[in-house]
């Protein structure tokens, strides 16, 4: 006789597999115990009698926490303290009958087993589960990335950390309780607590060294030309480095150059336009998926999860391709390596020179009491450098109608890329297209000064328009904050 791995009688091939009267559908990840207890009464596999002994045990250990919690002062906490430790006690029973694997099995723990019992193992489960993630922690922080990236170096060198420190496996077990800016390539928030730590940790580890397979000087120009596109400051939006380290790997083998190689040149930037454009969506499927294998095969990645995360990315890639081919905008999806590195130019518009409130409010009264517009210009121009200072000039509401006008025509195109970057950045970084179409496009804005630059833009000509566009690219972050 044959047994399975739970030790019972394994089906005979020629004999009808039995169905699990258990709907998949109706289980809840970060409910389970909750939602298994609905489910086995729903199929029959548990009473009200079995569901309500379960609850009650349930409630006799939430009683037991509390008195540890109170140190045996009291038995009685806020109601808020005492959901969060019953959140606490149905996270380790959940870890415990999610680690069998066998719904039917779980139900048949609840409805035959001792639920101290399986509360205690559930707390082992975390207990390990927290162990590894210290370990797994430790490894990352080894293999950490050197780049300038301000959410990568906070998460490992802050986040995690203040996690680590903080976790509570009596009481706090289910709450994640940590701030991790940095977005994976692919995240599961179902998962909660030291299991999501662990699932974090685990994929970022794959991420990591997958991006080290490449020269720390291609990654960086990647990372330049990648904000260069996107018209924003890579070190400090949000985005994940992985993916589009990927993404130019496979371009690169596609078009005909190394797997270890990122950095993607205008030919081939050419050559990959003209494969995307005349391919449908299948053979855009074919292309990428026979690109990953070859991928895979030439770095020698052999770690099954490496694989399947890969090739998961590699769907969402498929998606991207097809849409931008479709609406010609691969560019903003294969970065191409510029012909040479963009130079930050000399801003006429420091951050530094920004003056005192009380010399700021004295310069905005005269503003205010000039009689032209052309004292208030002469003013503004001989008195403000800083861009926070012409910040809180325009919002002061000193200038009236034309007055903007005046102003706007004083600046040179640094100044009014800068004031553009401003009023634009959320049509600019989700690439809506260029300066000239967006400014078209854009109805209204508030204020008053934001309105009043939109319709003095929208008077210049084209080739002007298309130089600030230029220069909105080569803004040096270093030395302006636009916020």
């Amino acid at each position: 006789m044959k047994l399975d791995h739970f030790g019972h009688e394994a089906n005979d091939s020629r004999l009808p597999i039995p169905q699990s009267k258990i709907h998949f559908s109706g289980l809840k990840r970060n409910q389970y115990t909750l939602s298994l207890l609905n489910e086995g009464q729903r199929a029959g596999l548990l009473d009200n009698r079995e569901a309500y002994v379960v609850q009650n045990r349930l409630l006799l250990i939430l009683q037991d926490l509390i008195r540890r919690y109170t140190q045996g002062e009291s038995s009685s906490v806020t109601t808020e303290t005492a959901e969060n430790i019953l959140a606490s006690v149905l996270y380790a029973v959940d870890a415990y009958l999610a680690s069998l694997e066998n719904h039917d099995k779980a139900i048949l723990c609840l409805k035959t087993g001792d639920i101290a019992d399986l509360y205690e193992k559930g707390v082992e489960c975390v207990r390990q589960c927290f162990e590894e993630t210290k370990r797994l922690y430790n490894e990352v922080k080894r293999q950490k990335l050197d780049v300038p990236v301000e959410a990568y170096n906070t998460t490992i060198e802050e986040s995690l950390p203040i996690f680590l420190k903080k976790y509570g496996i009596l009481f706090d077990a289910h709450n994640t309780m940590a701030s991790m800016d940095y977005p994976l390539a692919l995240d599961d928030m179902r998962l909660q607590g030291i299991f999501y730590i662990k699932q974090y940790l685990e994929r970022l580890q794959i991420e990591n060294r997958f991006c080290f397979k490449f020269a720390r000087e291609d990654l960086l120009r990647l990372l330049e030309n990648f904000g260069s596109v996107c018209r924003f400051d890579y070190r400090i939006e949000l985005f994940n480095m992985f993916e589009l380290v990927l993404n130019n790997a496979l371009f690169s083998v596609l078009s005909g150059g190394d797997a270890g190689q990122i950095r993607i040149s205008p030919y081939q930037f050419e050559r990959l336009e003209r494969m995307f454009t005349y391919a449908d969506a299948s053979e855009i499927r074919k292309m990428i998926r026979e690109a990953m294998t070859r991928l895979q095969h030439n770095l020698q990645i052999l770690d099954p999860r490496a694989v399947a995360y890969m090739n998961e990315c590699g769907q969402n890639l498929i998606r991207r391709i097809v849409n931008a081919a479709e609406y010609h905008n691969l560019q903003a999806v294969i970065i191409t390596d510029m012909d040479e590195k963009i130079q930050p130019v000399v801003l006429s518009l420091r951050a530094g020179d920004r003056m005192s409130d009380v010399r700021l409010r004295r310069l905005l009264d005269e503003i205010i009491r000039s009689e032209t517009k052309e004292e208030k210009v002469r003013l503004i121009q001989s008195n403000f450098f800083s861009l926070h200072d012409y910040l809180d000039m325009l919002e002061s509401d000193c200038l009236y109608g034309d007055e903007y006008d005046a102003l706007y025509a004083s600046f040179g195109d640094m100044e009014l890329a800068i004031l553009a970057k401003i009023v634009f950045y959320e049509e600019l970084r989700n690439g809506s297209g260029d300066l000239l179409s967006i400014i078209r496009q854009k109805e209204d804005a508030e204020p008053d000064w934001q309105k009043r630059l939109i319709g003095f833009l929208k008077r210049l000509d084209a080739s002007r328009i298309n130089g600030i566009d230029k220069l909105i690219g080569k803004i040096d972050y270093e030395e302006i904050s636009f916020y």
